[in-house]
């Protein structure tokens, strides 16, 4: 992959360096480098390309820390933007100075909670729930009732059936990590993996593997997942046929979910300052909030923003996630994925 990555840089380099510069009233083209589940409608895209007479190319570059990844090796920025760094990864990208400063005037329109860069590098664009989702005719079939706690996926008669995601990977996957590390503490989180482990976990490295491979919903033979609050919502909306329930439940017991808040940022040194300003003025623009859950389905940070009344209808909101310090997660993160290594993947 970094191989892939490299030929992708200098191909991109080599570009630039022979195109000629645009001529005046040209489309100027702004890069936005995201994770793979990145998603918004052409529509959205559109308008702010002719508000300023812009192309926007969208580069995808693997799940959230594989991208992180990809960005930091870059050295100099082949992209104008940055999104989908994540709570669980924030601490990296600001400890190595991946984003320029920028105080958008739209983050006044968003709440203090989302805010976790003092500076202004990254600005919350969305937040959502990761917690274990069940296949719920697979249950009824079984006539096996849904596991309702961490606890309860100990249980024997739960063995081989939960696929999650390498929290070295990605986000969701780390998200769960944290989970367990918020419910059972620095102390005991292993001792949970350890028992989780040989009751059959499966480990993937990504969501798209996991949910769209391995779970029991889209023809895998698992019927539990770690995925979003908000997949069962989704499953409604983009039913082939329609349908009144959704077909999975997200199980959002105490501490059993981590909430998930994703940023936006300038990359240093990026080529395209003032157009990438104006970018993210848009991403937190009530326009491009609004169309935020119907493709990526997470939730918008701006209050203005209004929710599509089939989330309000369907969502599973846990009343208490798991709660793991920004401090906690960028002084111990690589430590706790580590000894997560060593016990799972040995």
């Amino acid at each position: 992959m970094r191989k892939n990555f490299l030929l992708l840089i200098c191909t991109l380099a080599l570009a630039a360096c022979a195109a000629p510069p645009a001529p005046t009233g040209a489309p100027r083209t702004l890069t936005v480098m995201t994770h793979d589940s990145f998603a918004i409608s052409d529509a959205t895209v559109a308008a702010f390309e002719a508000a300023h007479n812009a192309e926007v190319v969208f580069l995808k570059a693997g799940d959230t820390g594989t991208a992180l990844n990809k960005a930091l090796l870059a050295g100099q920025p082949y992209a104008d933007v940055f999104y989908g760094v994540d709570n669980t990864f924030l601490s990296r990208a600001l400890d190595e100075h991946l984003f320029e400063p920028y105080q958008s005037p739209l983050l006044a329109d968003i709440p203090d909670e989302f805010k976790l860069d003092p500076a202004h590098g990254a600005l919350p664009v969305d937040y959502g729930d990761v917690c274990v989702n069940a296949d719920l005719a697979w249950f009824e079939a079984q006539g096996l009732p849904l596991p309702a706690s961490l606890d309860d996926l100990l249980e024997p008669q739960y063995a081989n059936l939960l696929v999650v995601q390498n929290p070295a990977t990605s986000s969701p996957g780390l998200a769960f990590l944290l989970a367990t590390i918020g419910q059972y503490g620095a102390e005991g989180y292993l001792d949970y993996w350890r028992a989780l482990t040989a009751n059959g976990v499966l480990v993937v490295n990504d969501w798209e593997s996991a949910y769209y491979t391995e779970f029991s919903r889209w023809g895998g033979t698992r019927p539990l997942v770690v995925s979003y609050a908000s997949s069962p919502p989704f499953e409604v909306l983009f039913a082939e046929e329609p349908l009144a329930e959704p077909p999975t439940a997200a199980l959002v017991a105490d501490g059993a979910c981590f909430r998930q808040i994703e940023f936006v940022g300038i990359l240093r040194g990026a080529p395209n300052r003032a157009l990438a300003e104006a970018w993210i003025d848009f991403m937190l623009s009530p326009q491009f909030q609004e169309d935020i859950p119907l493709n990526m389905f997470v939730f918008p940070v701006n209050i203005h923003a209004a929710l599509d009344p089939a989330f309000e209808q369907f969502l599973a909101v846990p009343a208490q996630p798991a709660f793991v310090s920004p401090a906690d997660i960028a002084a111990h993160r690589e430590e706790w994925i580590e000894a997560w290594r060593a016990v799972v993947l040995r």
